[in-house]
């Protein structure tokens, strides 16, 4: 039986398709959704990553999330 965290690959799929879709949007509050709900699926992908010791998927999340609040920021201008 797997661990509960092998199931995390899939919603941090989810959430990442669904922040991609809400980037595209003209709005400004929608934009800054996406980045909110990219970061979650970075943390998502870290929690994964982690248990398998996927060090190079974790540091790429990490400067994702990095990203991604520097969106936020520059959205809520």
């Amino acid at each position: 039986m797997p661990d509960w965290i092998d199931y995390l690959q899939w919603p941090a799929m989810a959430v990442t398709l669904y922040a991609a879709y809400l980037l595209g949007s003209k709005r400004t509050d929608r934009r800054v959704l996406g980045f909110s709900a990219f970061i979650l699926s970075n943390l998502l992908w870290v929690a994964w990553g982690w248990k398998d010791g996927a060090w190079a998927l974790i540091a790429l999340q990490v400067g994702l999330c990095a990203m991604n609040v520097r969106g936020i920021w520059k959205n809520e201008k």
